[in-house]
């Protein structure tokens, strides 16, 4: 796995970032937060320049999350149906998609970047229930440059270690998911009370 990252990186550098987290946030098999912690890693070596790996992953998570809202907008549900399982997206993580999507609305745009699985979803199903642009964009990219950034600072902390990240998702990422919550609440709240003084 090393050997892909490093020739992924080395040979097209930051586009090479962006355009795999593109392609795997719109379905196919790349491993996102490996990729983004070895990202972090080679910052951490001087290999790489922090704010252009920073930006080069959100505009990377930004394209490849907008591209499956427009599909999601434009083709539905029978393309995903179609379509879904030959990139890994089955029936049923669409139908428990649905339910988190009905169930916990616009919030699931920034949480569902931190769940494997459902960061494939939820922007196909924003797409399909015509959420309104603006409000997708507020919570995907938000939820877009939180998880870049934190999973590229794991990889600068971890340093030679960077291969544990596995390790860390798997066994953490119920408190990885948990700290997420909180963030999309607070830039919630944060929001209402702006729009509040906005309005007075």
């Amino acid at each position: 796995m090393e050997h892909v990252l490093h020739l992924l990186i080395s040979r097209y550098g930051y586009i090479g970032l962006s355009l795999s987290l593109a392609l795997g946030i719109v379905g196919i098999p790349v491993p996102d937060e490996t990729l983004l912690t070895y990202a972090g890693y080679l910052t951490s070596k001087g290999n790489l320049i922090l704010p252009l790996v920073i930006l080069s992953a959100f505009i990377g998570a930004t394209i490849g999350i907008t591209a499956s809202y427009g599909i999601g907008a434009r083709w539905g549900l029978p393309f995903l149906l179609k379509y879904g399982p030959k990139i890994h997206i089955s029936h049923r993580k669409i139908e428990s998609a649905q339910r988190w999507m009905n169930k916990y609305g616009n919030i699931l745009l920034f949480i569902g970047f931190f769940v494997p699985g459902l960061r494939h979803l939820t922007a196909y199903l924003a797409g399909m229930s015509r959420l309104q642009l603006r409000t997708f964009m507020i919570y995907a990219y938000s939820g877009a440059l939180v998880w870049s950034c934190l999973f590229i600072y794991v990889g600068y902390m971890l340093g030679n270690q960077w291969v544990m990240v596995k390790y860390y998702v798997h066994h953490y990422g119920f408190t990885l998911l948990f700290y997420a919550a909180l963030a999309a609440l607070i830039i919630v709240v944060y929001r209402q009370l702006f729009m509040k003084k906005v309005k007075a």
